[in-house]
């Protein structure tokens, strides 16, 4: 009998969840071939193609219908028995899992857990840090007991709480030609050029939308997309542009005078940070622990 494993089932769901192998592919953080293989896999150790493949479309086959339900709760089985164990297991009460957004891992989460170790020096840290998407990927697979994260996540089968919220500023370099003005109007940014994150970082998209409803964002002049924050505060230092960040990323800059925030007239961004968790009967000690210490 063919080998399987529960990664399989959980890619096969997602592929006829999303009804396409690459948005499969790209929720799972994997190559579209490797997607491939597990259903491959899976059809081998049933001896049936799961899905009808026409025109390019995919669409689920008669065994392939037979299967999904099954698929469904064996996973659903897999995530209880963990659950269950995990709740009889004492020798990992005191470890705990966290996975955290780009910004919250780099600039909040260090000094956080600085704070917390003073009061709880028996529990032990793992952690991960990558975008959203990833992160939550963890979290739905059992790899992370808490995520921290910059986005709303709205899915119902996630227990969401604001632990604490950021502001977006405008920074440039600190002897820009606006050092000496206390605010500027938006309809200014024009006369710069800005820089971006990537499109698909949830600070730009936050950025955009704001810049949008003032009807400036498609008058803006870019100056270059990068990809971390890091970059854009050394191009910005290097006056190649201007940027909106989060505050709690340019702090020992503006602290050590190589930005400087300049307010913007009527204008203000402040977004909430999430911390995510899965809804389950019991809960790790360290987990109860740290939730606490956050909402404090």
């Amino acid at each position: 009998m063919v080998h399987m494993n529960i990664e399989c089932l959980q890619m096969f769901c997602r592929v006829v969840d999303e009804g396409s192998v690459s948005k499969a592919a790209r929720l799972g953080f994997v190559s579209q071939p490797a997607v491939t293989r597990q259903i491959r896999q899976l059809e081998n150790r049933y001896g049936s193609e799961l899905f009808d493949r026409m025109d390019g479309k995919l669409s689920l086959s008669a065994t392939g219908k037979i299967l999904y339900p099954y698929a469904k709760e064996i996973i659903q089985l897999d995530t209880l028995s963990f659950e269950r164990i995990q709740e009889k297991t004492e020798t990992t009460d005191s470890v705990l899992n966290v996975g955290a957004s780009l910004t919250i891992g780099e600039y909040l989460l260090p000094g956080l857990l600085g704070n917390f170790k003073k009061h709880n020096t028996d529990i032990k840290f793992n952690l991960l840090i990558g975008n959203t998407p990833s992160i939550l990927y963890k979290l739905e697979g059992n790899k992370i007991d808490i995520a921290l994260v910059e986005s709303a996540v709205n899915e119902s089968k996630y227990k969401v709480k604001k632990f604490a919220d950021d502001e977006l500023i405008l920074v440039t370099t600190y002897n820009h030609r606006w050092k000496e003005r206390e605010e500027i109007d938006i309809h200014e940014l024009t006369e710069e050029k800005m820089i971006w994150r990537e499109k698909d970082s949830g600070t730009r998209l936050i950025v955009e939308k704001a810049l949008n409803e003032y009807g400036v964002l498609d008058t803006i002049e870019n100056a270059m997309e990068l990809g971390s924050i890091q970059s854009i505060k050394s191009a910005v230092e290097g006056d190649l542009g201007i940027s909106i960040l989060p505050k709690l990323t340019v702090i020992k800059e503006l602290k050590n005078k190589d930005l400087r925030e300049v307010p913007i007239k009527d204008f203000s961004l402040v977004r909430d940070l999430w911390m995510v968790q899965k809804s389950r009967r019991f809960k790790k000690r360290a987990q109860i622990s740290f939730e606490t210490f956050l909402h404090s």
